[in-house]
């Protein structure tokens, strides 16, 4: 008896794909200037065939019925705005309606044995761990667009690169091998964390294979610069990096200061990929318009904001034929700015870098503040290491911050450096923050930036 499965083979036809999601290089030679107009064009229509596909998903049906919302009302791109908007918690919900899979994915139990598919997981560092289902298209698409940043960054056909990302039931690490090796044309060596393969092994190999990469977050690009340095190797002379495309977490020029090569940042979250990638000429992220829209709006209102303001990114995913996300408001947050050519020759428009999240946001004595925008500025001395931790306590009446960040200094210079940082902490914020230096390495635990693909930077105690 014949076997219901459509193996990879003939699920999908390639072509039909890359003539849809040109790779680099086709990408870079054709799309990527591509005049305003017409880039508009395409996204119009694909995005009326995401509605399409969305009506038919019960996520969709109960949210826009709610919101007497249609996908035929959508005429133009400025009416998608029509679309109601959704948060991590509406998945929850969706999730506790249709246990374990949740009503939001546009594939299910049914689909198993006729097609392949692939579960991953949200991270989980903000709640409950969250499944996607990805259709072979969405997985392909998703590789080839983490393909377009590595090549925007310099990587080419025929690179070594190390993957240093957490391979778990999170996408990052799996997205990232699949661009590399199927749409890139490079060759990976799976490394994972350091707690998979030790941070001094991995620094071997990089300068034993000649790799022009490694892929992991900034902070552990830093780390592992150190453990060469403590080898006798030199991260400048030593090895035959050129490029790390990200993303670096705030802390690309630490990078490039440490490896003497340009560092990148990226845009993305786990349902979709590479959202948007920084060229050479910087200034902001570009956004691979054949595949996304992306809005920002009021953190509290979920107005749509102008062009430079900060607030929430919006997403709709224009390629996705497993779980749709249609103006999925993700609580990053960032800011648009106005369309313009890049000297990179690009009309694709560029975002802000990512600014940290609206959900930790913690009010203190009426200003706002983010533990990112606290890490960013509290970690800027040299005389700590990029590594830090935000918790937010009840003390008395009043609520209080505290970053904890790595630090070498000797012991009797502690309180004088923390009173420092602490001074410009209250000077570019407004707000007094409290400062405890702690050891090299104390913070990995409270992180987990040794076994998960994006580490912790935020503990909330008042809810403890």
């Amino acid at each position: 008896m014949a076997s219901p499965l459509r193996r990879i083979h003939d699920t999908i036809d390639f072509e039909s794909l890359v003539r849809a999601y040109p790779p680099a290089p086709e990408f870079f030679e054709s799309r990527w200037t591509l005049e305003p107009d017409r880039l508009e064009h395409l996204q119009l229509e694909r995005l009326k065939q995401e509605l399409h596909r969305a009506s038919g998903i019960g996520f969709y049906r109960r949210l826009w019925g709610e919101a007497k919302f249609a996908a035929e009302d959508v005429r133009t791109l400025a009416d998608l705005v029509q679309a109601p908007p959704y948060t991590v918690d509406d998945i929850r919900r969706s999730i506790e309606l249709a246990p374990p899979w949740g009503d939001y994915q546009g594939v299910g139990p049914d689909d198993f044995a006729r097609q392949p598919l692939r579960v991953c997981f949200s991270g989980g560092t903000t709640g409950h761990a969250r499944p996607t289902l990805y259709t072979l298209w969405d997985r392909q698409v998703g590789a080839l667009l983490a393909a377009r940043a590595y090549y925007l960054a310099g990587l080419r056909p025929g690179d070594v690169i190390l993957n240093a990302w957490a391979y778990s039931t999170h996408n990052g690490a799996q997205n990232a091998d699949e661009g590399l090796y199927q749409w890139l044309g490079a060759v990976p060596i799976v490394t994972s964390t350091g707690q998979v393969t030790p941070t001094v092994r991995q620094v071997q190999l990089a300068a034993e294979y000649r790799a022009a990469s490694i892929l992991t977050i900034g902070d552990y690009l830093l780390h592992m610069a150190e453990v060469a340095s403590s080898i006798g190797l030199d991260p400048k002379r030593d090895f035959n990096i050129r490029a790390f495309p990200g993303p670096a977490g705030g802390v690309a020029d630490k990078v490039q200061a440490a490896w003497g090569v340009p560092s990148y940042e990226s845009y993305g979250f786990h349902e979709v990929s590479y959202v948007a990638a920084e060229c050479p000429a910087r200034g902001g992220l570009h956004i691979f318009e054949d595949a996304f829209v992306v809005e920002i709006v009021d953190v509290d209102t979920g107005e749509l904001l102008p062009e430079g303001e900060l607030g929430n990114i919006v997403v709709t995913c224009l390629y996705k034929t497993g779980s749709a996300q249609v103006r999925y408001n993700i609580q990053d947050l960032s800011r648009l700015y106005p369309r313009a050519r890049c000297e990179c020759g690009s009309w694709m428009r560029k975002m802000d870098y990512f600014q940290g999240r609206s959900d930790t946001m913690v009010k203190l004595r009426g200003t706002n503040v983010w533990p990112e925008a606290v890490g960013q500025v509290a970690t800027q001395d040299e005389r700590v290491s990029p590594e830090y931790f935000v918790y937010a306590e009840r003390v008395g009446n009043r609520d209080e911050m505290t970053v904890q960040i790595e630090s070498s200094v000797a012991a009797d210079a502690r309180e004088q450096v923390a009173s420092e940082i602490g001074d410009r902490l209250r000077a570019q914020l407004g707000v007094r923050i409290g400062v405890e230096l702690v050891e090299l390495g104390a913070l990995e635990g409270p992180t987990g930036r040794l076994t998960q693909g994006k580490p912790k930077r935020f503990l909330d105690r008042r809810q403890s």
